[in-house]
């Protein structure tokens, strides 16, 4: 089977900072990865890794003293070098749709939920017609489970979780070969969280060519759709994984992510102790090795990315033989 290019490609992608004084705050550095198509890639770690920052590079939302290097490559344009045009014209809501971390910041106080869906059909599909429009509004509501019966309704009117869903709505109307969903599931039950990143799945699986990158705290959630899980720590992938070894009986190999699955309520529920450093003092080598029972003084040296895991002592491959026994 011939393999085919990825929907997505980083390289060395990093974003820094720059604050008053000199300052600087390393928010991503050198992350490398690619989403292939028909791939789930769920992006996860703790609030203030950086997440949300790497989203934002790749939709050009980054503030004014942001400097960014590297490459992030969708087809053949580099988003990192793209100027507010293209993004405006090209590639929000056309090559890259996004479900965002805040929904009700996202959506325009005075107009109804309905007429946000019917101008985004207009702007990004070829439905003309009044009656088609709202034909066509109204399905899109349909594939995030937003009730239709809320649909003239404001966004203040709105509950967190239906906020979150009429995003996904709007999200999944352009079809882009790739879906950005930062915290999907924020404010939704269970069931509705369930649901959501089924439709989400669906997005992707529909003609095997589009691809979803997952920025979530929601491990379950992760776990139900992704193919792949990247995690971040302080600015960093420390390891990137196949989700189904990640979470099955071989699990993470990086101790910073055996602590993440270990802190959920189902399995240790142990904390991982300490807190994160600040990202604009990152010490020089391994950021976790002062909350890592495994350091030793090769910590003091940054590990690089290998065989999908950045760390000098990382927990071995478990192979079959050794599951079984």
């Amino acid at each position: 089977m011939t393999e085919r290019a990825p929907v997505l490609s980083v390289r060395g992608l990093s974003v820094r900072f720059l604050m008053p004084g000199g300052r600087r705050v390393a928010a991503v550095t050198d992350a490398h990865f690619d989403v292939a198509p028909g791939e789930c890639l769920a992006l996860i770690g703790e609030s203030g890794c950086g997440k949300s920052v790497l989203a934002s590079a790749l939709l050009g939302l980054l503030p004014g003293n942001a400097q960014t290097a590297g490459r992030a490559l969708l087809g053949d344009l580099d988003l990192l070098a793209a100027d507010e045009r293209t993004f405006a014209r090209t590639v929000r809501g056309r090559l890259i749709g996004l479900v965002p971390q805040s929904p009700a910041a996202h959506l325009t106080p005075v107009r109804t939920i309905r007429a946000h869906l019917e101008e985004t059909v207009a702007e990004l599909t070829e439905v003309r017609g009044r009656t088609a429009l709202r034909e066509a509004a109204e399905a899109a509501a349909g594939r995030a489970a937003f009730p239709v019966t809320h649909l003239d309704r404001h966004p203040h009117e709105l509950s967190g979780g239906l906020a979150q869903r009429a995003a996904t709505a709007l999200a999944l109307v352009g079809d882009a070969p790739l879906l950005l969903a930062d915290e999907p599931t924020t404010g939704l039950d269970r069931d509705l969280v369930d649901r959501t990143v089924d439709e989400l799945r669906r997005h992707v699986d529909q003609g095997g060519s589009r691809a979803l990158l997952m920025i979530t705290h929601d491990l379950a959630a992760a776990e139900r759709i992704a193919d792949r899980v990247a995690v971040m720590y302080a600015g960093r992938i420390v390891e990137l994984a196949d989700a189904a070894a990640f979470f099955g009986a071989a699990g993470p190999r990086h101790p910073y992510s055996r602590g993440l699955l270990d802190a959920l309520p189902d399995r240790a529920f142990a904390p991982i102790p300490g807190l994160p450093p600040e990202l604009g003092a990152l010490p020089e080598g391994c950021a976790f090795a002062a909350r890592c029972d495994r350091a030793s003084d090769a910590c003091a040296a940054l590990p690089p990315l290998r065989d999908t895991v950045a760390c000098h002592h990382p927990h071995a491959v478990l192979t079959e033989a050794a599951d079984r026994a």
